[in-house]
């Protein structure tokens, strides 16, 4: 039971959503799109992104207040719409895309040192392994300090981190040139042929990664001082993160030719204030993504070590995870969790492009996860489960999780058969440790359609490790 010392404000659960959103990805914005399209195309992708991670967001809040019982949101989802092994499949790629996550922020921020500290390279050398091995274990000590404290730590890195992206906002503004924004509109100078369709499915994946941590209220939905806040969180971060994202990609085309964005080192936001202001542009923005990332990391280390906790809880993992400490941390699976973060550090020095290898690794996780929540979603609207409150909201919620599910599933297309491939190794050897559980549990191990699915991963598991060794996927 969480003590009412515990519960968190909406304040801090809507921090936990902004700071699980606002990370690396916001910060690579300008030069992704500049390679891709110009504002037409930008717009038309934000859009379709907009409106699709709008319907999932719905989906979260509408399950969080029709489904209270249910607690760490993705996990829980999937178990009560389609069974044991969905469940688990959900939590495990859920977990392991805080983890991967994680990894992919101390890159990052080593990877930017390495601009001013040559010995932090692309962070993957054994240095910048080093200070982030240490880093991840003072995280780790600070959290088993406590969830609320952590979460305290969360809202005030949440608001450090926003502050440069919005004076980035505020120059661009007054730098805007409309002239130059009108010639870059179509593309511009030297624009690839590319159809409008490719131009915006060139975006998407990068529009799904700056999305992950939208349903960061969800997923700690049992720390929330009123139910309804989890709701009201998610809609708040969704909503506030969309306009950031949309200016920090838009403004500068009015600013500098498509070309040369599309030219800029990353993280280009930097780039892109120091040719408006000089030179201290590009410190402030790198000071402003290490305080950003770092905000980040600390939300997803609250986030994938709930989600495990929580499918311990309910038996789906081993029960030795369940624990917890005397402040209420699920103490074992924080243990396990960085325990894995600390595995994928060392195994960066080993990857020629370690944080590309880690982003791959998350957008092909988190899409499973997704699909199913919105599958749910559409499936209590459909039977009309819990639609004896306010049944007047059973068809536009039928519609909005129908659509959140076409969204999902399209976006797992849009990311190809490599990401596809990469996900079901994944998914297949964490199967083991469902295995192990129903085995400690004494429980059978699938079900006749479960095993329909267990084939299907191992089938895709095959796949991709043949596609791995015969160098048709590149890592």
């Amino acid at each position: 039971m969480t003590s009412t010392a515990q519960k968190l404000s909406l304040a801090s659960l809507s921090a936990l959503v902004v700071g699980s959103m606002v990370g690396a990805g916001i910060f690579s914005l300008p030069r992704t799109f500049g390679n891709a399209t110009g504002p037409f195309g930008a717009i038309v992708a934000w859009c379709i992104a907009g409106a699709g991670m709008f319907t999932l967001a719905h989906v979260f809040r509408v399950l969080a207040e029709r489904k209270p019982d249910l607690d760490a949101g993705v996990y829980a989802y999937a178990k009560a719409g389609f069974g044991d092994y969905a469940g688990f499949l959900s939590a495990l790629g859920y977990w392991l895309v805080g983890c991967i996550a994680d990894v992919s922020y101390w890159v990052l921020i080593k990877a930017t040192l390495g601009a001013f500290f040559p010995i932090f390279g692309d962070g993957n050398t054994v240095a910048a392994v080093l200070v982030s091995s240490v880093a991840l274990w003072g995280f780790h000590f600070m959290i088993l300090r406590g969830i609320k404290e952590a979460a305290a730590i969360n809202t005030v890195v949440t608001v450090a981190k926003i502050v440069p992206i919005v004076i980035f906002i505020v120059i661009l503004l007054g730098a805007f040139e409309t002239d130059l924004f009108r010639a870059n509109f179509w593309g511009g100078a030297g624009m690839p042929e590319a159809s409008l369709f490719e131009q915006v499915r060139a975006t998407m994946l990068v529009t799904v990664f700056v999305f992950i941590g939208v349903e960061g209220a969800s997923v700690y939905s049992r720390y929330a001082r009123k139910r309804s806040d989890v709701g009201v969180a998610t809609t708040l971060g969704f909503v506030g993160v969309l306009g950031l994202m949309v200016l920090v990609t838009l403004l500068p085309y009015a600013a500098l030719e498509r070309p040369e964005i599309a030219g800029m080192r990353q993280p280009s936001l930097a780039s892109v204030l120091e040719s408006v202001v000089g030179p201290w542009g590009s410190v402030f923005v790198s000071v402003g993504l290490i305080v950003s990332v770092l905000g980040a990391y600390l939300a997803w280390s609250l986030i994938c070590v709930e989600v495990l906790f929580c499918a311990a809880k309910n038996g789906d993992r081993p029960s030795v995870l369940a624990r917890e400490n005397n402040n209420n941390v699920p103490a074992a699976a924080l243990w396990l969790s960085n325990g894995v973060i600390q595995f994928f550090l060392v195994s960066t020095l080993f990857s020629e492009n370690a944080f590309r290898l880690m982003v791959n690794l998350t957008s092909a996780m988190v899409l499973v996860p997704y699909l199913l929540v919105a599958a749910y979603g559409f499936l209590i609207a459909r039977r009309g489960e819990t639609y004896h409150i306010r049944p007047e909201e059973r068809f536009s919620d039928l519609i909005f999780a129908g659509a959140a599910t076409v969204y999902t599933a399209f976006m797992i297309y849009a990311g190809g058969l490599e990401l596809l491939l990469l996900s079901t190794i994944l998914y297949a050897f964490g199967t083991v440790l469902f295995l192990y559980t129903r085995r400690e549990q004494k429980k059978p191990l699938f079900n006749p359609r479960e095993w329909l699915v267990f084939m299907a991963a191992a089938v895709g598991c095959v796949f991709g490790i043949y596609s791995l060794v015969t160098g048709y996927i590149t890592l």
